[in-house]
């Protein structure tokens, strides 16, 4: 199989990391000084849809203070809150992140990661070149209007339940119970699975 590359995309946001704070983000990730578990959904439906979400991907595993530790099969959706037809569909993925950033640092750099991708917020379930939310971040409630955690929509979107089932069969939403769950209580209508994509974990 031929993978993408984003060899050809520039993200502005991203700049080289030097080797020395690298060695400190791995070092904090394997003696485990506290990293916290985070999971974000990954969505584009204009453009390259593939290509953005490895890039949204690689962007993230080159932020200081994030390691990337999984990420789904990619799964072909039909837009979520509108007239069906009206959009082109989605590419939705997950990534389970390891971070010690806090999470309204971790959301600065989601919302980095899609501006870098042309990302427009023009109107409320309008189409987008790239969606990055923030699931949740290890078992924190909170009903901060920035960042309310976990997602409040997530339990009922099977789009985030189903690719984050793949890479984590026994995943909880905090407050909400296991996904495997969660998952059987939605509709997967309009929810196919891509196999032949494929996103890479970055080395």
């Amino acid at each position: 199989m031929t993978r993408p590359t984003t060899a050809g995309h520039t993200d502005p946001t991203v700049q080289p990391v030097p080797a020395s704070v690298v060695e400190q983000v791995d070092a904090a990730d394997t003696t485990l000084q506290n990293p916290k578990r985070a999971v974000v959904s990954l969505g584009a439906n204009l453009g390259n849809r593939l290509e953005t979400l490895q890039g949204a991907v690689d962007a993230l595993e080159d932020t200081p203070g994030i390691r990337v530790k999984a990420v789904s099969p990619v799964y072909e959706t039909e837009p979520w809150g509108v007239e069906p037809g009206s959009q082109p569909s989605y590419f939705n993925a997950v990534a389970v992140l390891r971070t010690t950033l806090p999470p309204s640092s971790l959301l600065e750099r989601a919302q980095a990661v899609e501006e870098a991708f042309h990302r427009v917020r023009d109107e409320r379930w309008g189409p987008r070149t790239l969606d990055v939310d923030i699931v949740s971040y290890a078992d924190l409630h909170s009903d901060d209007p920035q960042l309310t955690l976990p997602h409040p929509r997530a339990h009922e979107r099977a789009f985030v339940l189903a690719p984050w089932l793949d890479v984590d069969p026994a995943a909880e939403l905090p407050g909400r119970g296991p996904v495997t769950e969660l998952l059987d209580a939605v509709t997967r209508d309009g929810v196919t699975p891509r196999a032949d994509l494929e996103l890479r974990l970055p080395e």
